[in-house]
């Protein structure tokens, strides 16, 4: 039996004008090396200055020098979730010259607990994740002085 894959989390990162310093590489490769997550698909897509639409999945084999240290970030397990279809929808959100990447990872940390829970006998019914934007947004409404209206 195949091994059981952690919930999965698909994000999307643009790049206005294509500026890209390569921190967040840093930052997923930590979270990997530590067992935290697990890259099982990607692409980068890129809008020329002409509109033209370029992209690229972390698993080909032809790889352009600066798209390799993405595909260096793919996991054993490599699942095939994104397809051409998310690239141009990506795409159709970004301006000629940015480009957009998307990550798709496997928590790994949560398999512990996973498996805890169905050998308890319990039943995960819930499972909501709020991004931390959102957080920020709410927190700030909650700081407002509410006024009489």
């Amino acid at each position: 039996m195949a091994a059981r894959l952690g919930p999965i989390e698909v994000l999307t990162i643009s790049f206005p004008g294509s500026k890209f310093n390569g921190k967040i590489l840093d930052e997923v490769q930590k979270l990997t090396d530590r067992n935290i997550v697990n890259i099982v698909d990607g692409l980068l897509v890129r809008k020329t200055t002409s509109g033209d639409i370029e992209f690229t999945e972390f698993g080909q084999d032809d790889l352009e020098a600066d798209v390799a240290p993405l595909a260096d970030l793919l996991g054993e397990v490599v699942v095939d979730l994104l397809s051409e279809e998310d690239a141009r929808e990506l795409a159709a959100g970004l301006e000629p010259g940015s480009s957009a990447v998307m990550i798709v990872l496997e928590h790994e940390w949560v398999k512990p607990l996973r498996d805890s829970v169905a050998e308890s006998g319990g039943i995960l019914v819930s499972d909501l994740h709020v991004p931390g934007r959102v957080v920020d947004e709410v927190l700030r409404a909650l700081d407002e002085p509410v006024t009489a209206g």
